[in-house]
């Protein structure tokens, strides 16, 4: 006796579609206000003489972590301008900081509403698990329906697959807080806004930075894997070394990609651990 097929496939096909034809207008405005956003960002970034910026990013390492930190940070700058990355590595923290931001805008609030709200940690952990162990390929799929090939759809697979980890950990960070010191803000008459603002965000601030750390790590990732879809930066060196079967330039592409993830790594970790 042969089971029927389920159709799961053009089920999920056929909501695709319909969702693009019914609501194209909302994204094509999406894309085009996300694409004047990398475009600008991009620009200015690209109007600053290379030397300037590697200033910036040194004196910033300074800042935040130590000597060590910017001097390396200086050092692997210079690596990557010296072979001709400078443009590609632009673009690429370009990508990865507007991802990371609208990653985090989204998941902050969604994060704390799980904290506060057991039925909805209940209903928001499976869905995370599910968008967790989901292949980072797939998320490519619905974006080109959506909105095209280009930078504007890595941002969206990116959005999707950065957001589960500043989730969790804003969600972690809240629910540690000591129950003693919430009774304590009770006892003085606190509300739940002020609960919240005084005395368990500042309190799950570490963990909330741990969680914004991964994401940028996955965005960073997740930015090189979507240059299959057309998106401009170090992914797309890469990309173009494995079709013209040229291992020296994958590697050196790779190895930009792997200063810039080391400086972002080293400077968010510093942030957390120093609270500036």
């Amino acid at each position: 006796m042969d089971i029927p097929r389920i159709p799961l496939g053009d089920w999920i096909e056929g909501g695709l579609n319909w969702l693009t034809s019914e609501y194209s207008v909302v994204t094509r405005g999406i894309s085009r206000v996300t694409e004047t956003g990398i475009n600008f960002l991009n620009d200015g970034l690209m109007w600053l003489p290379p030397w300037s910026l590697l200033a910036i990013i040194t004196a910033l390492c300074w800042w935040v972590a130590n000597t060590r930190l910017a001097v390396g940070a200086a050092i692997g700058m210079a690596l990557i301008w010296n072979l001709g990355l400078w443009d590609p590595m632009i673009q690429t923290l370009t990508l990865v900081v507007i991802a990371t931001v609208v990653a985090v805008v989204i998941a902050l609030p969604v994060g704390i509403a799980a904290a506060l709200s057991e039925r909805l940690y209940k209903a928001i952990m499976p869905v995370l698990d599910f968008m967790q162990t989901m292949p980072a390929f797939v998320y490519l799929i619905p974006a080109i329906p959506f909105f095209g090939i280009g930078s504007v759809s890595a941002i969206f697979a990116t959005v999707i697959f950065s957001m589960p980890p500043a989730i969790r950990f804003t969600t972690l960070g809240i629910r540690q807080v000591p129950v003693e010191l919430i009774e304590a803000a009770d006892a003085y008459g606190a509300t739940r806004g002020q609960k919240l603002v005084k005395v368990q965000l500042p309190m799950s601030l570490s963990t909330v930075m741990a969680g914004i750390n991964q994401t940028i790590m996955l965005a960073l990732s997740m930015v090189v894997i979507a240059a299959m879809i057309g998106a401009d930066g170090l992914g797309s060196e890469v990309w173009r070394a494995i079709q013209r079967l040229r291992p020296g330039d994958g590697f050196e592409a790779g190895i930009a990609v792997v200063i810039l993830a080391m400086i972002l790594d080293r400077v968010t970790q510093s942030l957390r651990k120093s609270g500036k």
